[in-house]
């Protein structure tokens, strides 16, 4: 009898657990002052103010900021998907589940860069969990079908002339790439080769030369880091191969739809991403914006995703991220201790966000896009156009509002 009753007592603990916490609906996100949670208002107030008098100096316009960067003069640096002016500095401070602060313009469609990464592994997580990849684990190449690009140009060229051209794209053809896993690609240590889109992998960040990048070995996969939009946008096509669909429509019925996101934000690809699965035109994705496309949407939805994050993937109840998935996310390898699935930057050396518990982590573009998660205190910040050297002051800011 006691048993029982001690199990009724569980059940009754976590049922008023899970009803304590808000879930905002579509369109509508509670506020409540800092003194109504007990936070220290005026560190709020210095918070915002701190943001807003440390916007970005890069240009608004976001493809000539592209040229004034390093990423610009790249080789085959030109953008070949769409790019926009940026809007004010911009953000949420999201304190048990409620607003408590903003600033700029929360409301602006905007690229986000590379935290559209996170919202990739999340499709990948998701195409594991419904059978579609028996493990991450698993070898890539045995699941991919040969794809076929969309050329709308080509059929008035004689083929003849053009013999030597592929028609079909293999990503995986290679020695050194059929060796790669999902894991390799998601944590970014596959040392893909190759050119996806008409960049090769070797065109992006060659911090140590273009002719030594070329030359090098490549590295076998899983043994190194290197942050490489091509091998992404890889990734991108690759899942897209397995769900036969595109993956903005996966990401709106699988997360956007069930958190409640706005019908603003879009994901995109670039204007030569375009491909043909079961006779269907589909454009695939960019992981990030580096040469344009990616995912634009508001500082809300950026809240939204980063709070389903904090919730561990749970929404309302509702385990729309499975947990282990939430879990791989977060671990760590020797490549890189600081860094989980794409893009989850970790904070276990406290390197990121010095002032911030080891369990935060952070979903981080360029810009400086960020969304701060932190369980410990039950907290998401997301920060745009703020240089990235300024971030972690903000966080620490915030964090001391928390009595």
């Amino acid at each position: 009898m006691r048993s029982i009753l001690f199990i009724c007592l569980l059940l009754f603990s976590f049922s008023a657990t899970q009803a304590q916490t808000y879930f905002p609906e579509k369109g509508n996100w509670e506020r409540k002052s800092p003194q109504e949670l007990n936070m220290d208002a005026s560190k709020i107030l210095e918070a915002i103010e701190f943001a807003k008098t440390h916007e970005s100096n890069a240009n608004p316009n976001l493809k000539i900021a592209h040229y004034e960067s390093g990423f610009g003069r790249e080789p085959f640096g030109y953008p070949i998907g769409p790019m926009k002016v940026r809007g004010p500095a911009t953000g949420l401070i999201i304190y048990k589940g409620y607003v408590v602060g903003q600033w700029g313009d929360p409301d602006r469609v905007d690229l986000t860069f590379s935290v559209a990464k996170s919202f990739l592994s999340t499709t990948v997580g998701l195409a594991v969990q419904e059978g579609l990849i028996r493990s991450e684990q698993d070898l890539v190449y045995p699941y991919m079908a040969p794809i076929y690009p969309y050329l709308p140009e080509r059929p008035s060229i004689n083929k003849a002339d053009h013999l030597e051209e592929e028609d079909v794209f293999d990503l995986f053809g290679t020695e050194h790439n059929r060796k790669i896993t999902w894991d390799h690609l998601l944590r970014q240590t596959s040392d893909w080769e190759g050119s996806l889109w008409g960049k090769p992998d070797w065109a992006d960040r060659p911090a140590e030369g273009v002719a030594q990048k070329r030359a090098r070995p490549q590295n076998e996969p899983g043994s190194k880091y290197e942050y490489n939009d091509t091998r992404v946008n890889v990734l991108a096509l690759a899942a897209m191969n397995i769900w036969r669909k595109p993956l903005p429509v996966v990401l709106k019925e699988k997360i956007m739809d069930p958190i409640g996101a706005s019908d603003t934000w879009r994901w995109t690809g670039y204007e030569n991403s375009f491909v043909i699965i079961d006779g269907q035109i589909m454009q695939s994705v960019s992981g990030g914006s580096h040469w344009g496309g990616g995912m634009m949407l508001s500082a809300w939805d950026q809240a939204r995703f980063g709070y389903l994050t904090l919730r561990n993937g749970n929404w309302q109840g509702e385990q729309l991220i499975p947990e282990t998935w939430m879990e791989k996310s977060k671990t760590p390898t020797p490549a890189n201790p600081s860094y989980g699935f794409m893009n989850y930057f970790l904070n276990e050396d406290q390197k990121q966000v010095p002032a911030g518990p080891k369990s935060a982590f952070l979903h981080i573009g360029a810009g400086t896009n960020m969304i701060y998660v932190d369980p410990e205190n039950d907290l998401v910040v997301v920060a745009r156009w703020i240089p990235n050297g300024d971030k972690a002051e903000l966080v620490r800011l915030i964090l001391e509002s928390i009595k």
